[in-house]
């Protein structure tokens, strides 16, 4: 009976906080704007190159290193007359793709992993944890680059090889979640009841570990995003003629004297795009900290 009513209790705080959860979101002024600016980056990176006069693989010798506002260039030309706003947006597609699906993979796996190691405990939660504990010892960037070595550098790959490097943190956060909640009343109810340890963990646990798991996940994408802009940088990430804003930077660092808004552009975009992801994940944990009323 007392389970019955801790779940009664537990669903219904869920219910009353929702709108509140809303409310304190939106008051956050700079999850706000972080929110406004990544919908307009998403936007122009999706709409930006049908409104262009020119496609991202357009050369024009004579139009080299144009600066920004030279006719129809809007953002200038690089060093083989291209259009750089052309390139910068269909980057943007690139980068935004691989931050997305690499949060998606990174936080699947990391999820699992906590779950199971945070349910079970004992053994199997000691040897996941010790795996996940084993690697967090490596550096990310020069496991992520060793990975980008020895495999094909595409898209799909990059993806892959961030999310392998990043799931740690939130199979870290699940697991702290679940020892919390697994001797709660209600799970003990479950038990009783006969309930697997599949509906526990997947219906019972997992509801209650939503909030930290898309506070984690959203500032998943802002590393993503500069591990993926890091790796092109170097050479080992997306390869030409597909850009990516990693890549803009890499081809722009032997103009920086002659052409500097080659790399300042793409310099810009990629703050502005990690920076509005971490406002948004900043704001999201303080929505969802019930304490922040108190405050």
């Amino acid at each position: 009976m007392a389970a019955a009513t801790e779940q009664i209790q537990t669903n219904s705080k869920l219910r009353f906080f929702e709108s509140r959860t809303l409310r304190r979101f939106v008051r956050h002024r700079l999850a706000i704007t972080g929110l406004v600016m990544i919908v307009g980056i998403g936007i122009l990176c999706v709409v930006g190159p049908w409104l262009l006069p020119h496609d991202m693989l357009d050369i024009n010798i004579r139009d080299r290193f144009s600066p920004p506002l030279t006719d129809t260039f809007i953002m200038g030309t690089d060093e083989m007359g291209r259009d750089l706003a052309a390139r910068l947006f269909m980057a943007g597609r690139v980068s935004l793709m691989v931050g997305i699906a690499a949060m998606i993979l990174s936080t699947l796996i990391g999820t699992v992993i906590g779950l199971v190691a945070g349910y079970f405990g004992k053994v199997t939660g000691t040897v996941l944890m010790r795996l996940t504990d084993s690697f967090l010892c490596f550096p990310q960037i020069f496991l992520l680059l060793t990975l980008a070595a020895f495999l094909e550098p595409n898209a799909f790959m990059i993806t892959l090889i961030i999310a392998v490097t990043s799931w740690m943190e939130v199979a870290r956060i699940v697991s702290a979640e679940i020892r919390s909640l697994r001797e709660r009343d209600f799970i003990t109810a479950a038990r009783i009841s006969g309930a697997s340890h599949r509906w526990i963990m997947f219906r019972e646990l997992l509801p209650n570990t939503i909030g930290p798991i898309i506070v984690a996940a959203t500032l998943t994408i802002a590393k993503a995003i500069l591990l993926e802009a890091y790796v092109s940088f170097l050479g080992y990430g997306i390869q030409p003629p597909m850009p990516s804003w990693g890549n803009m930077l890499n081809n722009a660092q032997q103009f920086l004297d002659t052409a500097p808004w080659l790399a300042i552009i793409p310099g810009i975009a990629i703050t502005a795009a990690v920076t509005s992801f971490n406002f948004i994940g900043d704001g999201l944990r303080d929505a969802l900290d019930a304490r922040s009323d108190a405050q």
